[in-house]
């Protein structure tokens, strides 16, 4: 009776181990309830009239630091050239002229990259959009071939990969976001530093030059010309 009891435990056994890999390896063919919808990212168009924006679309649309320079180049106001050499004599840090400068040079470097970067990810989208639809009908196929355990497995794997290159192309927009908002709150914190210079040296002008009425014994210290 012992072995008896001991045999039917391993049949039981055996036969939950077989239900078991039976589950693993049947095919499961509702998969199209999972299915989703995989879009190109918009082409855009830039009017170019006068050749003010020439590379611009490019810039927008493709892989191109040289369009996205030329771009940036072709729409933006060009300095003219110092002759009399009076920004070189002015000290760094505490110069409104060379804060201006600044904001022109760091903005300069980093709009042609964010145009780039914009450009760079619409085309590398585009590009993988056969890629990941042959994927997800991969995923989505309910047949033999793609429901192995080792093919499922491949398929995961490959996912993960395509959704890292997503990432990681996601990631430089948003260094170039922060490198427009840096740009622009430098724009914003001179404006104030600038206003509250102006301030201070009306004030320390009202002060040294008082302003006096008729019979008046105060100063205007409080009125901004």
């Amino acid at each position: 009776m012992s072995q008896l009891s001991t045999m039917a435990k391993m049949l039981t056994t055996a036969q939950s181990q077989y239900n078991t890999l039976k589950s693993n390896v049947q095919n499961f063919s509702v998969k199209n309830i999972w299915q989703t919808e995989l879009n190109k990212v918009k082409s855009v168009s830039v009017p170019n009239t006068y050749g003010e924006t020439n590379g611009f679309s490019n810039a927008l649309n493709l892989n191109s630091q040289s369009a996205a320079l030329m771009a940036w180049t072709n729409s933006k106001i060009g300095l003219a050239p110092e002759t009399n050499g009076i920004l070189s004599t002015q000290t760094v840090g505490n110069s409104s002229n060379l804060t201006q400068l600044a904001m022109i040079e760091a903005s300069d470097t980093a709009s042609p990259d964010c145009l780039n970067a914009v450009g760079s990810y619409r085309q590398a989208r585009n590009d993988s959009a056969t890629a990941q639809a042959n994927l997800q009908t991969a995923q989505l196929d309910g047949s033999t071939s793609t429901n192995s355990e080792v093919e499922q497995l491949n398929l995961l794997n490959a996912a993960q990969a395509q959704q890292l290159n997503e990432q990681q192309a996601q990631g430089v927009l948003h260094a170039c976001l922060a490198q427009q908002m840096t740009i622009q709150n430098m724009q914003q914190r001179n404006a104030a530093a600038q206003d509250l210079n102006t301030w201070g040296f009306v004030q320390a002008q009202h002060t040294a030059n008082p302003t006096l009425n008729v019979s008046d014994t105060g100063t205007w210290t409080t009125y901004l010309p």
